[in-house]
């Protein structure tokens, strides 16, 4: 969800842009929504719904202040051994208008890369980031043929149409080389793909989800090869600024329940701690039909929370989430509590099971879960 924009623009401020006026002295975390708010009017900003032009919205959106392409992913072996990954690239401008210039060095757009890996059987959840300047081949992001990229993390099309990618990492003693297909159709979020977070106009962002890829590829730790099988989840989104000033955080949840239906929800928490009536989410049903969930549709209620013993953070690591309209009760709960990303921003994000009912049916599920705006 929106942590994208805020790490984005985090990595901005790291590199000298007014950071001291959004950092707290108490803590050293950045502000959410000091950073995500974007004051110069020649940048676009998601008014309305609009058009989606594919291929050509798989690539970047140069008028747009940040933009991501996020993967996430449960995947097993042949003997059962779980694996969770997310993999992140993000796009930020450092000015609304492309400068010429000569350099071969000189970038108008700075990347920035999250990968983490949980494996669930040895209880180790590894996390890395990497930074960028979309120049000289560094980094950057092309539509046809789909390319994003940064330095040797790469997620691309394998052939010239957009399916199958393929996504290809390797740090220190990780690696991962993943195919990823989709058998459902890309789904709009939001009002026609317009994903409105707060009441100020612009305040949103455009967005689009694969909701369910089946996967395979390899894994490799410290030297260790697994064959895994499993599903990823695709989202794309691109904005200029979307949190209001009252707004604390969020929490978001990308579900894929063993009916074949998937669920994605995100929880807009206020200052005060209360739900935002801007949380949204969309159920997707098995045909690739879908229908937009509102606030108070749905139900959320933390049920165990894990503290950090690095960070002193506390995180609600399972949740019970209710959907009355669709007779849809569910229990959702982290794999494994320490899925902490201490990185230029702290959050949590993680590999998550679902358990509950569905009319009165036992159903289950796997997702991943982010949680954002608790330091």
């Amino acid at each position: 969800m929106v942590i994208r924009i805020l790490t984005l623009l985090c990595f901005v401020f790291l590199l000298g842009c007014e950071q001291a006026n959004l950092v707290s002295e108490d803590t050293g975390v950045t502000r959410v929504a000091d950073a995500m708010d974007e004051t110069d009017p020649r940048y676009l900003r998601a008014y309305e719904p609009r058009p989606f032009e594919f291929p050509l919205d798989h690539g970047p959106h140069l008028g747009f202040k940040t933009e991501w392409w996020y993967l996430t992913g449960n995947l097993e072996d042949e003997n059962k051994r779980r694996f969770g990954y997310q993999f992140t690239l993000f796009r930020v401008a450092l000015s609304p208008e492309p400068q010429e210039r000569t350099s071969a060095w000189a970038a108008n757009d700075i990347y920035m890369a999250h990968f983490a890996l949980t494996d669930l059987q040895n209880q180790r959840f590894y996390h890395f980031e990497r930074f960028g300047r979309g120049a000289a081949g560094l980094a950057g992001a092309q539509a046809m043929p789909f390319k994003v990229w940064l330095e040797d993390w790469q997620l691309h099309s394998e052939q010239e149409a957009f399916f199958p990618l393929r996504l290809e990492i390797a740090q220190d003693e990780l690696s991962l080389d993943l195919s990823l297909r989709s058998d459902k159709p890309v789904v709009l979020q939001g009002d026609r793909g317009l994903s409105q977070k707060s009441a100020e106009p612009g305040n949103a962002s455009y967005y689009y989800t694969y909701t369910r890829m089946p996967t395979q590829g390899r894994i490799t730790i410290a030297g260790n090869q697994f064959d895994v099988l499993g599903n990823s989840w695709l989202d794309r989104e691109w904005s200029t600024s979307a949190l209001g000033a009252n707004q604390q955080g969020w929490d978001w949840f990308a579900l894929q329940l063993s009916d074949g239906r998937e669920l994605m929800f995100y929880q807009l928490r206020l200052q005060d701690g209360s739900a935002d009536k801007f949380s949204k989410g969309l159920l997707v049903f098995q045909d690739g039909t879908s229908v937009v969930l509102k606030a108070d549709e749905v139900s959320l209620s933390p049920t165990e929370h894990w503290r950090s013993d690095e960070t002193e953070v506390s995180y609600p690591i399972h949740w019970q989430l209710s959907i009355p309209k669709f007779d849809l009760q569910l229990n959702v709960k982290a794999i494994l509590p320490q899925q902490e990303m201490q990185l230029s921003v702290r959050y949590w994000e993680g590999a998550v099971d679902v358990s509950g009912f569905s009319e009165d049916k036992v159903i289950s599920g796997q997702g991943y879960l982010e949680l954002a705006g608790y330091e």
